[in-house]
């Protein structure tokens, strides 16, 4: 960030300035699971069981290392795996050793419509049964239906979710499409949502695939712009993003629009999920995976965590489009690549999930 602009560096740039190569440096990569169908989202309870989900429908777990070749869960109709849809976002309860909670989003058809919804299911052993709808009949299409959800320090569960390419429905404080949402983990609207009565926590974006807390309690969120221009941002309650009235750094007369922290201007990112590192050489940085730039970015801030004051471009290439990114309680950070969906060049073993390993 130069000026205030994001400035791309080549590998050959950072080494001429004297950075070290962090691949070769500071982390060895390894290869978890692999011949994976799309893989979505992350979260690894406290018994050190990763669970994970595949767009096409599956839940499915890690144990010990071992990729359970039996699902934990299988979607069916009205489930629907297509375009961007299909089985997404997922977070563990924060007391899931005792309660077994799991929160999973999906898409599904009803009435020739498509819809997205958050479900919670409890599982037991390795087997998850007794789906809740806790949110319903957010609009879906074949592209845009964000897609993650975390829980969030205050325990409330956050919701990310796309325009489902019908674009003003971002600026509808009574639609449920490009807004992040807030609510109870029992489906429930908080008393101190910034609209009262509505699980609406933010508006105005067009497709957030990530979100993230810093170790202050700032929440950062990515979201795709129409024509590069994609942004992170970092969200405030009852803040409007602007889309799609204005996309990137633009502004609108009359209009109080958040710019995001940073945003790529001319090139493409399509920046999906997003992990703020708390452990580590890396500590303090937010890594955002990529699926169009093909590159994990590693972005430093100030002491405010409001200012970029770096970004440095990871794994170029290497491994191509890139979905999740996560940090675990151990401080491994996990990647997974989604070379399958249609939109990538598959590398063999597609797709993957990745370690980082210090």
């Amino acid at each position: 960030m130069i000026n205030g602009r994001f400035i791309r560096l080549s590998e050959e740039d950072y080494n001429q300035l004297g950075i070290l190569n962090f691949w070769n440096s500071s982390f060895q990569i390894q290869t978890i699971a692999e011949n994976l169908r799309i893989p979505w989202a992350i979260d690894i309870s406290e018994d050190g069981r990763l669970f994970f989900t595949e767009r096409s429908g599956n839940l499915r777990v890690i144990e010990n290392g071992i990729l359970n070749p039996v699902p934990v869960y299988t979607f069916n109709s009205p489930f629907v795996s297509t375009g961007e849809g299909g089985l997404m976002g997922l977070t563990l309860d924060r007391d899931f050793l005792s309660n077994g909670y799991i929160y999973l989003m999906y898409t599904y058809q009803e009435n020739g419509g498509f819809y997205n919804r958050v479900v919670r299911m409890h599982i037991q052993g390795n087997t998850a049964f007794g789906e809740e709808i806790i949110l319903d009949q957010i609009p879906a299409g074949q592209f845009h239906n964000g897609g993650r959800i975390k829980i969030g320090p205050d325990g409330y569960l956050y919701i990310t979710t796309g325009d489902a390419g019908e674009r003003y429905l971002a600026q509808d404080i009574n639609s449920l499409a490009g807004k992040i949402l807030r609510i109870g983990t029992d489906g429930s609207i908080p008393p101190d949502n910034p609209f009262q009565g509505l699980p609406v926590y933010a508006l105005g974006l067009r497709n957030p695939q990530g979100l993230a807390w810093n170790n202050r309690g700032l929440l950062y969120a990515s979201d795709h712009g129409e024509t590069a221009h994609d942004e992170i941002n970092i969200i405030q309650p009852g803040g409007n993003y602007g889309w799609p009235l204005v996309t990137g750094d633009e502004e609108m007369q009359g209009y109080d629009f958040i710019k995001p922290v940073i945003q790529s201007e001319d090139n493409t990112w399509a920046p999906a999920g997003i992990a703020f590192i708390t452990s580590g050489p890396r500590m303090g940085q937010l890594f955002v995976s990529t699926l169009r730039g093909n590159i994990l970015l590693a972005i430093t801030f100030d002491e405010s965590g409001t200012q970029v004051v770096n970004v440095e471009p990871l794994l170029q290439g290497n491994y191509g489009r890139l979905r999740e990114a996560y940090q675990a309680g151990d401080g491994f950070i996990y990647l997974t690549t989604s070379n399958l969906d249609g939109r990538g060049i598959p590398n063999p073993g597609d797709d993957k999930l990745l370690r980082l390993v210090q």
